[in-house]
């Protein structure tokens, strides 16, 4: 997604502003991967995104909530909105498999692996660091699945009793043993390896909730 683009779908801004916005996420999202949280300054983001620290102040309040809106702009650029859009006449499956790659796709990028390595290492010195990006990243995926699941739940595609529940289920399944190789260093998965462990995700998530 291009620049332009992500700023229009990320966050409010005159026109003329758009282009400054991207650049100043595109920096904090590289800074805050490879300089860490508290090794990231507004300083060190304007001049990595070519402008004036004004500039920055001017679209984000603060620091914190620059991070959370470069979160959350991750998210959405390969989570959209629409992703979690029902159709109630398409095959389930279809659909289960089409969030599970996009789930996938997202937590293993290097940049979340980065971000999350980070909050992981910080969290008993920088609790809120954590609050921050769960609620600006998987508490706002998890929510979007479960209405997505409540849809199909009322269309008795599923038979899902508590959809927070199956979303969070859902969404540690599809984590396994690879994203835990991919957090410790132990390379990365094939392809192959991929596309078996997303399809066996998804056969045992509809067999648990398949309706009676």
């Amino acid at each position: 997604m291009n620049a332009s683009v992500l700023a229009k779908s990320c966050g409010p801004g005159r026109p003329k502003d758009l282009e400054k916005r991207a650049a100043i996420l595109d920096a904090a999202k590289n800074l805050f991967t490879t300089q860490g949280f508290d090794g990231t300054s507004m300083d060190a983001i304007a001049a990595e995104a070519g402008v004036s620290k004004l500039t920055v102040y001017s679209h984000f309040r603060d620091k914190d909530t620059l991070f959370m809106e470069a979160v959350r702009c991750k998210c959405e650029e390969q989570m959209p909105a629409e992703l979690f859009n029902a159709d109630l006449k398409g095959p389930i499956r279809e659909q289960l498999l089409t969030i599970a790659n996009a789930f996938f796709a997202l937590i293993s990028s290097e940049q979340a692996i980065a971000v999350h390595r980070t909050v992981v290492a910080s969290a008993q010195q920088s609790p809120k660091l954590g609050k921050m990006f769960w609620d600006a990243g998987p508490a706002r995926v998890q929510e979007a699945f479960a209405t997505f699941l409540e849809e199909e739940n009322a269309a008795q595609q599923l038979d899902i009793p508590d959809a927070r529940r199956a979303a969070v289920q859902f969404f540690c399944l599809l984590k396994g043993e690879l994203h835990a190789r991919l957090e410790c260093g132990c390379g990365s998965p094939s392809r192959n390896e991929i596309d078996e462990h997303l399809n066996a995700t998804v056969d045992f998530f509809l067999r648990a909730y398949a309706p009676r």
